[in-house]
Order: C-alpha cells, then sequence, then structure tokens
C-alpha cells in the first residue's frame, strides 16, 4: 500500500476540523478531582476565567460552568450534535421539557433543527475519588431540506452500540465500536429520523478504533464520493497505508482505498469520521448553522424572540440528583432508565 492512499495529515487543533458533513469535532479530556457537595470541583477555581474556562490548569476545565463543569443553557438551529462519551457523566436537560443523564459509554444524538435551548453540564459524583472526563462532541449538518424539522434526541446506549472485534494473522485484536454506520453484519442503532445519518446511502460511519500494541487492521472501503478522516488521538506511534503517523494527528483518506493500519508497540485509540457531502453552502454564527447569513439573521432573531420555547429548569446549568441513574426522558413523555 503506497502513501496515495492519504490526501493530508493534519495535526488536531481545539476543534478538530471536519468534512462535510461533519462540521467539527471537539474531544474534551478533563481529570477532575474528586467532587464537592453541590457536584462541582472540591478544589480552589482561583485563577481560572470562570464562564469561559478553556485553558487546561491542573488538568481539567471548568468551561461556561461557575460551580459545575459544563455548558449551561444555549440555543442551537439547524444541525445535529453527537455526544459520544467515553468516561464520565453528562446532564441534559432542553426548553421542550426533556432531560437525561448519560455516559460511560452512551450516546446522545440530538437533532437541533427548527431551535432548542439545552445544557451539558459534567456533574461529579463521586467524592471519594477523581471523576476522570472524556468525550467527543460532533456536530453533523443538516441538508437544506431538513434545516428546521422537529427537534429530537435519541440515546444511544452503551450494551446496544455494536462491537467488532477482529484478529490479524499474529492474533493481535482490534475492536471497532460502530456508533453509526456498519461492518460487515455489525450495524449501529438508528440515530435521530431526520438525520443525514438515517439514509444508508450517505455513507455516515463514526467509529471507535482501539488496537493492540502491534495489532494490523484493514480499513475497508467506502464509495468514492465520501469524505473519510482519521483522528489518530492516543498512543505511541502508528502507520498507517505504511506512513509514520504521530498521535494527536487526523489523517483525510481517499475512502474508496483499503488502507492498512499497522499499530505500534502501545495500545492506540483512533477515531473515525465520514460520509458523503451534503453539498450545501453553509453559513454559521456561533450556535446557529443555516446556509445563508439572511437565515442567520433570521435564527437570531427567532431566538430573541421566542427563546426557542423558553427554558423550564430551575437554573441554567441543571443537573439532576446526585443519586439518580442514567435515563432518559423525553418529549413525548417516553422515558428509558438504565
Amino acid at each position: 500500500m503506497n502513501n496515495s492512499s492519504i490526501i493530508k495529515i493534519k495535526p488536531l487543533g481545539f476543534p478538530w476540523e471536519t468534512s462535510d458533513p461533519f462540521l467539527f469535532c471537539v474531544h474534551h479530556l478533563d481529570a477532575y478531582p474528586v467532587a464537592n457537595e453541590n457536584m462541582g470541583p472540591a478544589a480552589s477555581l482561583e485563577g481560572r476565567n470562570i464562564g469561559n474556562d478553556f485553558t487546561i490548569k491542573d488538568g481539567w476545565r471548568m468551561y461556561h460552568g461557575d460551580t459545575i463543569p459544563g455548558f449551561p443553557v444555549h440555543p442551537h438551529r439547524g444541525f445535529e450534535t453527537v455526544t459520544v462519551v467515553l468516561k464520565g457523566l453528562v446532564d441534559h436537560a432542553d426548553s421542550l421539557g426533556a432531560a437525561g443523564r448519560y455516559g460511560n459509554g452512551d450516546v446522545q444524538w440530538m437533532t437541533a433543527g427548527k431551535g432548542l435551548q439545552h445544557s451539558e453540564m459534567f456533574p461529579l459524583l463521586n467524592k471519594e475519588k477523581e471523576n476522570p472526563l472524556e468525550l467527543f462532541q460532533i456536530w453533523l449538518n443538516l441538508p437544506k431540506e431538513n434545516k428546521f424539522v422537529k427537534p429530537y434526541f435519541a440515546m444511544l446506549w452503551g450494551d446496544t452500540i455494536p462491537k467488532l472485534v477482529t484478529k490479524d494473522e499474529d492474533g493481535k485484536s482490534t475492536e471497532v465500536i460502530i456508533v453509526a454506520g456498519n461492518i460487515e453484519d455489525k450495524k449501529a442503532p438508528s440515530p435521530s429520523p431526520d438525520s443525514w445519518a438515517a439514509n444508508p446511502s450517505n455513507e455516515i460511519a463514526i467509529w471507535r478504533i482501539k488496537m493492540e500494541a502491534d495489532a494490523h487492521w484493514h480499513l475497508p472501503k467506502a464509495t468514492e464520493q465520501v469524505n473519510r478522516t482519521l483522528y489518530f488521538f492516543k498512543g505511541y506511534s502508528l502507520k498507517v497505508a505504511g506512513q509514520d503517523i504521530s498521535p494527536y494527528n487526523s489523517i483525510e483518506l481517499h475512502a474508496n482505498q483499503e488502507v492498512v493500519l499497522e499499530n505500534g508497540h502501545e495500545e492506540s485509540h483512533l477515531l473515525l469520521l465520514q460520509g458523503r457531502p451534503i453539498n450545501d453552502p453553509v453559513a454559521q454564527y456561533g450556535p446557529f448553522v443555516m446556509n445563508t447569513q439572511e437565515e442567520i439573521k433570521q435564527a437570531i432573531s427567532d431566538f430573541r424572540q421566542t427563546q426557542f420555547g423558553g427554558w423550564p429548569w430551575k437554573r441554567p446549568d441543571q443537573v439532576h440528583p446526585r443519586y439518580k441513574g442514567k435515563f432518559a426522558k423525553h418529549t413525548d413523555g417516553r422515558e428509558e432508565t438504565k
């Protein structure tokens, strides 16, 4: 395999750059300390830019939270968020009255559509030991005809997300967790119904890949029209199509070519994002993603007038009781517990 499979290699920043139909991906990795009584860090917040704390200090960030880390109430319109939680918990609340707590392998797939407000907080529950958090939040665009669909979220609980485990000729294993798309006979749970990912012909794939030390794996082909990027976010060394790749780099690939991944002498972790491009014009202003600047102005005006349904919760950084387990409460009254 030669390097013609690779389009470009690029260091990862914050957020990660993506290709159409994705808008970007953020990798949150925070070593939160033990919790206090308020589900925040039992540590001083002195020296932090509270309300806008994105600089890692002591291994963690508060983001827009002032007592609990996370993202208090904010609006969205015109796209989807896919929140893939590897470690830790996320508390969801939104302007339509829906709520949830999920994490440690779970995924929330939320379609903002015509508009809603929500909060995403990271409650620290453990007062006896540290509370590590690791997640990806992926922004996936909506095509023009679906920009104003009804907001919706689907929970993809960790025990429903399929895994493909393969072994190479030396018995070394590669595990693929299939958040979206399919490999062989393994198919991901259904995303939100109006998602670009809901149509299999769009070839959306979100795969978490874990390779044992010294493992080899053949990344299967997709069609030529698909955009495909690998993100090497944890490990020591990796070869992709014979090219040496350092950790925390992205590798944009020709999707219609089979590519061999050759891991180094330590376990490696990768994320794959792929999909057929929407090819619509993109106009973005913060949490609003539309097709024209006029639509952005209308989104701002609509939000000022309607607040996308208002905020039915007591606090902007809504969290659920410490004792509560994982759950999802949907706007139609349906409830799930785990």
